[in-house]
């Protein structure tokens, strides 16, 4: 039930984003990172298609919780950027080159992390379906963490 549910949020969440298009999400992007992001940060590292990014500010050096809609498969994991390449937390994971992530109760090591046409054949079917050709999605590679490593 609860991946059905998940499924749908997922769906829909894209569908919406890509009606409103990028200039929209841009504005939608500030009300998010101060009302609806704390509040997504208490569930969304448990749930599918949803993750917690643990980042390090590129400026400020703060520690940031980012949650977002993740697709994880094998050892890769993809963001839609539904708010464009300039987001903050891209922009950080970019210039650190790693990160963390939770992920349905799994923490992970993120690395590598490239921007990726939607249309790329590389992608899930999923995030191709979107079909939005102006857009990107984030690719990093994931790697588990282990218990004692978290020391």
């Amino acid at each position: 039930m609860a991946s059905r549910i998940a499924d749908f949020v997922a769906a829909r969440a894209m569908r919406v984003s890509t009606l409103l298009g990028p200039d929209k999400m841009r504005s939608l992007a500030k009300f998010n990172k101060h009302v609806t992001n704390p509040v997504q940060r208490r569930w969304a590292h448990r749930l599918p298609y949803y993750a917690l990014i643990e980042h390090t500010g590129r400026k400020s050096g703060n520690q940031y919780r980012t949650p977002v809609m993740a697709f994880v498969e094998d050892s890769s994991m993809y963001v839609v950027l539904n708010y464009g390449t300039q987001s903050d937390w891209v922009r950080n994971l970019q210039n650190a080159g790693s990160a963390s992530m939770t992920h349905r109760g799994a923490r992970y090591r993120l690395s590598a992390p490239r921007i990726v046409p939607l249309d790329s054949p590389e992608l899930p079917s999923a995030i191709r379906a979107v079909d939005a050709p102006e857009r990107s999605a984030l690719h990093m590679t994931i790697e588990p963490i282990q218990p004692t490593e978290l020391g």
